[in-house]
């Protein structure tokens, strides 16, 4: 008994620390009008950190050297490695071999056609999951094929094909160094973090000042996104083998690099393959802000599309992405199921039955050559059968907007007016020094004394550096589009939850947000409402809204059947069951849903800079247009600082959640 009645007064104390903390700021905010340095940091006191990292970038460009080469000879080499099998698969899939260079180039030996790529495809599906998964990864591509966007789908996949296996050896050697060296764990860490939370525009900028103006850039720069996710699945994946297995490699008397290589990463397989698949998302997530730095392919055309507000040329384009994501996903989850598995005993020793589809695949590729020699429509797609819907969706909305023009403009300014103009002037008048107390405040009372000193002094660094105002622009927009997205992913999630029929419409829908690009979110709504702060609003609360619906779903079908039966036998009705119950018990997972909303909204935030928000994100792309490394970086740094303290801050409010309803 005695402990049951701690919690109502640990709660008391809690609540009343935080009024407390709640008034002093409110009190130092309308009161302290006087100290305007706690308002305004003052401009003598700021880090020059733009300055600092702009001289090193110059130094690594100019002086820096490691005895028998230059720091510029080392990027130079990079590229060369990367530059070489890009080339190669480029001509295998898109270009053709040639001889000479431009407008001077011969084809010696052309690219593989169309024909031939589809029905590789098609036997890669149907060797790793059967007739349905061959059928549907042939539909993919054939709808590249159809709808004109063949050649710049190849160049993209050219592009997947060579970052996304280097990043799978890079993020699979870092995460066995992690898990061999707990020292090397603890410095790779906040570095993973802030590779996987920097704004990607941010990394661009130094990228190009090393790498110059190019598909090598662009691979470089998606290497960099798609690799951290692939380092944690390892080190996570290669702890989670059993103990039976290293005392099994112990016992035969293996060295450290079998026990490696023969035991641990072949045990932990299963797990390394939805890291595969996990580079290969982020890989074609990157295609389009790859396209800034001259990768082309279908992210060019969703960009090209943008600039000119051809919404019909531009969703295709994005169609496109998502017909090529879902083709490489489904591949590869049914391949890491096909690796999980045991394997099968062959019959046969020979060559043919035991590599029956590899030599399927060569008669294919000799056949479909020969064959496009005599029948050219057979190498190359004819542009007589391809069908296109741009000018149906252009139409549309042109339809939209003639119709419904005062409409969307009175709901327009009706927000702006409401909502978000008052919000905005709201954060813009807030103190740095008492919403940096107010920060660590809350990260004392929820995960201690080091995460009181991390967001503090986060929240301190972005004022220093002089990025407080735009902080606090972007802090505006990614709040109202969280609570947004919230108030309708949350919803949403519920229902669907207990319709199971309703959750696999849903499914399908979100998952065609999540892999849609976030550029082809921007089009349609600055085409309704041209461009601002609401423009954004609507583009980033329609890419964060599908976590917010799929965590929703997750943590309530986690609930405990058992708990909703005995809830039904108590006479609870079906929405006291949810209040008091499925809810209560699905909020560590509903919160965990918050948290990766926000990250979504902070990621496309730094997209909308390119309809006129004057953020953060903005100036990120500012830099990236005038190569300013410091610029960027710093700009890039303190979202990254704002992605941190609200995963930190959630993450700890998550655990203590828990904790309380006893689920841990």
């Amino acid at each position: 008994m005695s402990a049951r009645r701690q919690v109502p007064v640990g709660l008391g104390a809690g609540t009343v620390a935080w009024a407390a903390a709640l008034v002093l700021f409110v009190c130092f905010w309308q009161f302290g009008g006087n100290a305007k340095w706690a308002f305004d940091y003052p401009k003598a006191w700021q880090i020059p950190a733009q300055r600092w990292i702009g001289s090193a970038m110059k130094w690594l460009v100019d002086s820096a050297s490691f005895g028998l080469f230059t720091f510029t000879d080392l990027t130079r080499f990079i590229a060369s490695v990367i530059d070489l099998p890009y080339r190669l698969v480029l001509s295998l899939l898109s270009t053709g071999f040639l001889s000479g260079q431009g407008s001077n180039a011969v084809e010696i030996v052309p690219p593989l056609s169309w024909v031939a790529v589809i029905l590789i495809v098609g036997l890669m599906g149907y060797h790793a999951g059967g007739r349905r998964l061959a059928a549907l990864v042939v539909l993919c591509f054939g709808f590249l094929a159809v709808f004109g966007q063949w050649n710049s789908a190849m160049v993209t996949l050219a592009s997947i094909l060579v970052a996304a296996p280097l990043g799978i050896v890079g993020g699979l050697l870092l995460g066995i160094g992690a898990y061999r060296w707990p020292r090397f764990e603890r410095a790779l860490t906040p570095l993973l973090d802030l590779m996987q939370t920097v704004p990607v525009f941010a990394y661009l900028v130094p990228i190009l000042f090393l790498f110059g103006f190019g598909p090598t850039a662009a691979a470089v720069a998606t290497l960099i996104y798609a690799m951290p996710p692939m380092t944690r699945v390892t080190t996570l994946a290669l702890r989670a083998v059993p103990s039976e297995f290293r005392d099994l490699g112990h016992m035969i008397g293996c060295t450290r690099r079998q026990m490696t290589w023969r035991v641990m990463v072949p045990s932990a397989r299963e797990s390394l393959m939805v890291g595969v698949n996990q580079v290969i998302m982020l890989s074609l997530n990157m295609v389009i802000i790859a396209s800034m730095i001259g990768a082309g392919g279908l992210g060019f055309d969703v960009l090209a599309a943008l600039r000119r507000l051809d919404i019909g040329a531009g969703l295709e384009a994005g169609l496109a992405i998502v017909a090529l994501a879902v083709a490489l996903d489904r591949l590869s989850q049914a391949y890491a199921v096909k690796t999980g598995a045991p394997p099968k005993a062959t019959a046969a020793p020979g060559f043919v039955a035991r590599h029956p589809y590899t030599l399927a695949a060569l008669v294919v590729v000799v056949a479909t050559a020969l064959a496009g020699l005599a029948v050219p429509a057979l190498q190359h797609y004819p542009e007589a059968l391809q069908i296109s819907t741009g000018g149906v969706f252009s139409e549309i909305v042109r339809w939209i907007n003639v119709n419904f023009f005062d409409v969307l403009e009175g709901v327009k300014n009706a927000m702006l007016l409401n909502v978000l103009v008052p919000l905005k002037r709201l954060l813009g008048g807030m103190p740095w020094l008492g919403v940096t107390a107010l920060l660590a405040f809350a990260g004392w009372r929820l995960g201690g004394l080091r995460l009181a000193a991390l967001v503090g002094a986060m929240a301190f660094l972005i004022a220093a550096t002089g990025q407080w105002e735009k902080a606090m622009i972007t802090v505006y927009l990614c709040g109202i589009s969280v609570v947004v997205a919230s108030l309708i992913g949350i919803p949403i999630g519920i229902l669907s939850a207990e319709r199971e029929r309703l959750w696999r419409w849903v499914q399908v829908a979100i998952d065609t947000l999540q892999t849609l690009p976030s550029f082809v979110y921007l089009m349609p709504a600055v085409m309704l409402f041209r461009v601002g702060d609401f423009t954004a609003l609507i583009a980033i609360v329609a890419y964060a809204v599908a976590p917010a619906i799929r965590y929703t779903v997750l943590g309530l079908h986690k609930v405990d059947p058992r708990l909703t039966e005995a809830g039904e036998a108590m006479g609870c009705t079906r929405w006291q069951l949810l209040a008091k119950i499925k809810l209560k018990l699905a909020l560590p997972e509903i919160m965990l849903g918050l948290n990766q909303t926000i990250m979504f909204a902070l990621s496309m935030l730094v997209i909308t800079a390119l309809v006129g928000t004057r953020d953060l994100g903005q100036e990120v792309y500012i830099a990236l247009t005038k190569a300013d490394t410091g610029r960027g970086l710093v700009a890039g740094l303190a979202v990254a600082f704002i992605a941190i303290i609200a995963d930190r801050l959630i993450a700890a409010g998550a655990a203590r959640t828990k904790v309380r309803l006893g689920l841990e």
